[in-house]
């Protein structure tokens, strides 16, 4: 296979979630030569940007951005290492949790897959994340943004729990603050006074990379 013709098949498997075939196929682009960087930016990212816009025309659901989404972290897990040698320069950090007294994973994990795949360091603090955990990740890796996601409605109302928390802290101007999950709506989001809430995962790709940006100006300004 040419360069083209493997970014090509690249492109194609991953939107297929074809798993074991997006790991060859990264695998012989890698020993033919081609950059990390290439691979992510030229096939990975695009395939995982043409699932979201299908999942939001309807045409793929969640089963299917789920194993598109596996397939391409499969590919991470070869990349990372190889894009840290490069000094790739990550778009921002990340830290996303379920909050406290909810057990659920899956909407959380596909968003950090896709955040990951967008370029993004993700620090992934779990499920049943207290606020204090919230904090110390805070602390520890001074994120862009800190997402929050719950399942439940009867634990929506960490989000202002956590909120609260990070602002006693001294933390909240430091931070982006996301939420999002099944039960979650715009207007909860703005009532318990987070920057952003995206209702699935590409929304919440894009909407990150539009909240660092606008953040970053004016900070520029």
């Amino acid at each position: 296979m040419n360069h083209d013709e493997l970014i090509k098949a690249l492109y194609d498997e991953t939107l297929l979630g074809n798993a074991p075939r997006v790991l060859e196929l990264t695998n012989t682009a890698i020993e033919s030569g081609m950059g990390p960087d290439t691979i992510l930016f030229d096939a990975l990212i695009p395939s995982l940007e043409e699932v979201g816009a299908r999942f939001e025309r309807g045409d793929y659901f969640v089963p299917e951005m789920l194993i598109a989404g596996k397939a391409m972290s499969g590919a991470l897990n070869i990349l990372r290492p190889l894009l840290a040698e490069t000094g790739a320069e990550s778009i921002g950090t990340y830290v996303m949790g379920t909050v406290k007294g909810d057990v659920h994973d899956i909407g959380k994990n596909l968003v950090n897959i896709m955040l990951e795949g967008a370029g993004f360091t993700v620090i992934d603090i779990g499920v049943q994340a207290a606020p204090e955990k919230f904090i110390a990740a805070i602390r520890e890796h001074k994120p862009d943004i800190v997402g929050m996601s719950a399942f439940l409605t009867t634990t929506m109302p960490m989000f202002k729990v956590n909120i609260h928390e990070i602002t006693k802290a001294g933390l909240r101007d430091e931070v982006i603050i996301m939420v999002g999950g099944a039960p979650v709506t715009q207007e909860y989001a703005d009532a318990v006074g987070a920057d952003g809430y995206a209702a699935d995962a590409s929304t919440a790709v894009r909407l990150a990379k539009d909240l660092i940006k606008k953040r970053r100006n004016l900070v520029s300004v």
